[in-house]
């Protein structure tokens, strides 16, 4: 619950005070107190109410800190009045009825931030991932990542423009005409993309004993929903929404009773959600009738392809590898040239995909990633290499963080060796 909080508690300091940086230290102190108050005093009422209280009187005691340095008194005054930082008794304090999580998103994509830096902190502050969750997602080093949060602090802290919630329904947009367009553009591409990054990490944790965090991906699916609300007619934001319910209907038959990883191949089809297979699809069909032609759109049509199928046997793997063809060149990136890779081996056979493998081995952004070696070790099975592909199955599991494809991997490189 903490965690599913946190960014609602962050986006309404953000809202009231405007100062990002102190804002997040603040809640940091809030959820401090009440992992260590709740469970002996029980939860409040309101527990995202005590959390804001609890963060703002942090918030403003730091803030009038900083005043009284820089001789101020009369701004500190007008902040509300300072209290000892202790934590209210449980079924106190109450919060404002909006959440301020979706308005944080758009915030975290400011202009003055580089990409890369706007995607980063986005994934911090909003879907709670740590530096090493947020490197292994967006294949990059953890130290490389850890300097990219630091210096998008630093320039929100740096910054003059104080760091407030529009009405009008640009979340921060400035001015009107092609520039201001193009800005909102930029910002809502990332927001697509930061809640892309969450559902994934929810769908297939990069590290842990579980297989998956519904939450996660629960609170990323409630975000492109709201996200939806507010664009409905955007093509990429239905087909974003789409993708996570359509990927999301299989969560259940994903894993045994025991928390192992079942594959999609071998899934029970009864257990998927088959409302959200149903709404997804919807969703994925009106955007491209009606829409130009997205990443999301086409990602969401591969993954309506096999919800579809009754079975695995009857998967149209021709539509996906004509889907994935568009897809790669519009979006020639390493994960999407992988699902290709499988696609053909599906229609081609896998001598042809594995030469595909080859120029993403040369990929530095796919070096060390389980990913790759497990689709080696697929095809080479597939090929009846079999001593190969238990190579790459065991140096797979090597590479996974995750205790469940670790697992599942030394399983199939041990029955290989049968």
């Amino acid at each position: 619950m903490l965690r599913r909080l946190a960014p609602q508690v962050l986006g309404a300091l953000v809202r009231r005070y405007g100062h990002f940086d102190a804002a997040e230290d603040a809640v940091q102190e809030a959820l401090l107190a009440a992992a260590r108050q709740w469970p002996e005093e029980g939860r409040p009422a309101n527990p995202r109410g005590w959390l804001i209280r609890v963060a703002s009187r942090r918030l403003t005691d730091q803030l009038r800190s900083e005043e009284a340095r820089r001789r101020r008194e009369e701004t500190a005054a007008a902040l509300t009045p300072r209290d000892e930082f202790v934590a209210p008794p449980p079924g106190e304090g109450r919060a404002p009825a909006e959440d301020d999580t979706l308005a944080l998103l758009f915030l975290c994509c400011r202009a003055e931030l580089p990409p890369a830096g706007r995607i980063a902190l986005t994934l911090r502050a909003v879907g709670g991932l740590t530096t090493a969750e947020i490197a292994r997602a967006l294949l990059v080093p953890e130290a490389t990542m850890a300097q990219r949060i630091s210096r998008a602090k630093r320039r929100i802290k740096a910054s003059e423009t104080p760091f407030g919630i529009r009405t009008d329904g640009t979340h921060g947009t400035h001015g009107t005409g092609p520039e201001a367009a193009e800005e909102h553009a930029a910002r809502l591409a990332d927001v697509l993309h930061v809640l892309y990054l969450i559902f994934n990490e929810g769908y297939t944790a990069t590290s842990g004993r579980d297989l998956q965090r519904a939450d996660l991906a629960a609170e990323a699916i409630r975000l492109t929903r709201a996200v939806h609300a507010q664009l409905p007619a955007d093509g990429e934001v239905s087909g974003l929404l789409a993708l996570m319910l359509l990927t999301d209907a299989r969560r259940s038959a994903r894993t045994t009773p025991d928390g192992d990883l079942v594959p999609l191949a071998e899934q029970d089809r009864t257990r998927w959600d088959r409302a959200a297979v149903t709404e997804g699809v919807a969703l994925v069909s009106d955007a491209l009738t009606r829409a130009p032609l997205g990443p999301y759109q086409l990602r969401a049509a591969i993954a309506a392809v096999h919800d579809e199928a009754a079975s695995d046997e009857d998967t149209d793997w021709a539509e996906i590898l004509a889907l994935y063809e568009v897809l790669v060149r519009m979006v020639p990136g390493p994960v999407e040239r992988l699902g290709h890779a499988v696609a053909v081996a599906m229609v081609h056979g896998p001598r042809r995909a594995l030469d595909l493998l080859a120029d993403l081995d040369a990929d530095e952004r796919l070096a060390g990633h389980h990913r790759l070696e497990a689709v080696r070790a697929h095809l080479l099975e597939m090929a009846g290499e079999r001593a190969a592909a238990r190579a790459a199955y065991a140096k797979a599991a090597g590479l996974t963080l995750s205790v469940p494809e670790r697992r599942y991997l030394l399983f199939r490189a041990a029955r290989l060796a049968e």
